[in-house]
């Protein structure tokens, strides 16, 4: 899967499949996103294949106090990816910059205590309030993967 900004001056691709992807209904990513919600497939930092510009990291305050990082492209400020609490090998790939964001659908809803009224989940995605266990919803293989790296 390739993506990129809004200018073009990233391009990346993904050299597999994310671990598990999050639709993120909290209220952090509403404000970072002017949004009702984020996805976020999660994959390791060093499955990402750059083209072009490097993304540069700014800090975003969060209500929990947890360091997040935004990378964005220099020049048009896209948000590309995150990484939510310091974790360097793990990156949260925003899934609108993927050239064809059809390609990748949520696994799960997450913080959806604060969902917009007016936004239907899928019937029978799964849906958490606040956040789930790992080791409930995510394959095993996915579960190996992020052990390796977290």
């Amino acid at each position: 899967m390739f993506g990129g900004c809004a200018c073009g001056a990233v391009r990346y691709s993904l050299k597999s499949p994310p671990m598990f992807t999050h639709c993120c209904h909290c209220r952090d990513c509403q404000r970072q996103t002017g949004s009702a919600f984020v996805i976020n497939a999660l994959i390791e930092t060093d499955r990402i294949a750059l083209e072009g510009e490097i993304p540069t990291p700014t800090r975003v305050p969060t209500d929990s106090g947890q360091p997040h990082d935004i990378y964005r492209c220099a020049i048009c400020k896209t948000a590309l990816w995150s990484d939510y609490g310091e974790r360097p090998g793990l990156r949260f790939v925003r899934v609108g910059t993927l050239d064809d964001p059809s390609a990748i659908t949520p696994d799960v809803h997450i913080f959806t205590r604060s969902r917009l009224p007016w936004v239907a989940l899928p019937p029978g995605s799964p849906a958490f309030e606040i956040y789930y266990q790992a080791i409930e919803l995510w394959p095993e293989e996915s579960l190996a993967r992020r052990a390796r790296v977290v």
